[in-house]
């Protein structure tokens, strides 16, 4: 299991923009997401992949790191190992 912080996420997304944006850039389906608003400057989403590898979500993070997407420069992270 691995998540994925996606940073500078627009707010105006919906889950299932996020959904369709990640799939086309060759991520799998993600199984959960946490909205992270912040101070509402730069909104992020916690994205969890529960059969996804974190070394695999490595290898495609470079596709969205400072993308554009709705007008907005992304951040990508992925976070292995993480405690709840």
């Amino acid at each position: 299991m691995a998540d994925l912080l996606l940073g500078n996420v627009d707010s105006s997304a919906s889950d299932e923009d996020i959904k369709s944006f990640l799939v086309k850039y060759g991520f799998p389906e993600y199984d959960a997401i946490q909205h992270i608003p912040g101070d509402g400057s730069r909104p992020a989403v916690l994205l969890s992949f529960h059969d996804a590898p974190a070394a695999v979500l490595r290898q495609l993070q470079p596709r969205l790191q400072n993308l554009y997407w709705k007008n907005r420069r992304l951040q990508a992270q992925v976070m292995a190992g993480r405690f709840n």
